[in-house]
């Protein structure tokens, strides 16, 4: 399995100068690329696949040396550049948004492959054409994984360097712990099926008043002058403290929920129909409950738990009793039942089908699932 560790590092002025100069190289290369697939396409109709950009990608690069910028990437990393662009098209071919050129502000990494021009040496990341850049390793990197790739980023706060490590496959046993089944919403955040919950910390909102007060500073200043740039600076810092704030409250807590329950039931949302509501889409951008699902998926298993998926049809209307279809608007957060009286809140109500869903009737654990041979 593939684990991903980031640091953080600290290059000199001089290193910063050129880290910012191949990052200019990788994006230029990404936006020639995707011009000469557009002019191919509108010329012949065909589409340019990654293995001849590949080809044509030495060339390129090999065209006027002395001034050439992209010089300044090697040949692994001008390969990953064209992946990405290739990653994108396939997007769009699956329903997702035309591949667009990227401007100044909207190319911030390159990725390496290990030992292709960056190797970590002690406490020191050599990068081609950078030097050696001390980084700040606050955790070791595991001993039995293979670094595969380096990606270099450039963060408001600073610059980052992310290890993809693979690690050997292990086999975790369960942790024999009670089930549980979750129900997620943007009033409170999780509500499981044994009355627990967790509350909506609500970050950006809290930060909107910061956000507020360095917006308007930044639509205050001159374009192309210095005070505006280190207004936007500001403006990114904030929003990447929100984000930081968020991924480490749903580590904690999904680290949390895979240690105390043995299997976990969630619903198997689209989160797509919040997310494009006008009333719902900021709460539900900073609730962040694709990230949960992403988090509570992959620490699950190497904590000896499960998580089960359930179609979330009905398991707010039906009654956790008795099974009767109880119609209520979303503003009624209290379940009653005519049938068996049971009255309790919506979300917990929920939460008890999603647990009823996922272990009492339509699925059992399967055998061998977690258990080390």
């Amino acid at each position: 399995m593939i684990r991903t560790y980031q640091y953080r590092l600290y290059p000199s002025k001089a290193q910063k100068e050129v880290m910012v100069a191949v990052l200019r190289s990788a994006r230029f290369l990404y936006n020639h690329a995707l011009a000469y697939r557009r002019k191919r396409w509108q010329e012949s109709r065909q589409s340019v696949p990654y293995k001849e950009l590949s080809g044509m990608w030495r060339d390129w690069r090999n065209e006027q040396p002395d001034d050439n910028p992209l010089r300044l990437l090697n040949m692994s990393a001008g390969q990953q550049v064209l992946r990405r662009l290739e990653k994108t098209y396939n997007a769009f071919f699956r329903g997702g948004g035309f591949p667009r050129f990227k401007g100044r502000d909207r190319f911030n990494s390159v990725d390496y492959v290990y030992g292709d021009g960056c190797k970590l040496i002690d406490n020191r990341l050599y990068i081609q054409n950078v030097g050696n850049l001390k980084v700040k390793l606050h955790r070791p990197l595991p001993e039995n994984g293979v670094i595969k790739t380096v990606n270099l980023k450039r963060k408001a706060s600073g610059w980052y360097v992310c290890f993809a490590v693979d690690l050997p496959d292990t086999h975790f046993l369960p942790n024999n712990q009670p089930y549980a089944g979750i129900d997620m919403g943007l009033s409170r955040l999780l509500t499981l099926s044994d009355s627990a919950c967790v509350d909506n910390p609500r970050w950006l909102k809290t930060s909107l008043a910061k956000l507020r007060l360095a917006q308007r500073t930044l639509s205050r200043r001159k374009k192309g002058s210095n005070r505006r740039r280190k207004a936007r600076e500001q403006v990114a810092r904030l929003h990447e403290h929100v984000a930081n704030t968020r991924r480490d409250f749903w580590h904690k807590t999904t680290t949390h929920l895979v240690n105390t329950y043995g299997a976990i039931g969630i619903e198997d949302l689209k989160l797509g129909f919040m997310l494009n509501n006008k009333n719902l889409s900021q709460s539900a951008h900073d609730a962040g409950l694709g990230l949960f699902t992403q988090l509570l998926e992959s620490k699950a298993e190497s904590a000896g738990s499960v998580v089960v998926k359930v179609n979330p049809k009905n398991t707010s209307q039906a009654c956790s009793g008795c099974g009767c279809m109880v119609p209520k608007a979303l503003h009624v957060r209290v379940h009653n039942c005519p049938r068996c009286g049971l009255a309790l809140d919506r979300d917990e109500n929920a939460a008890r089908n999603i647990y009823h869903l996922a272990f009492k009737s339509a699925w059992t654990v399967p055998s061998g699932v977690n258990v080390e041979h």
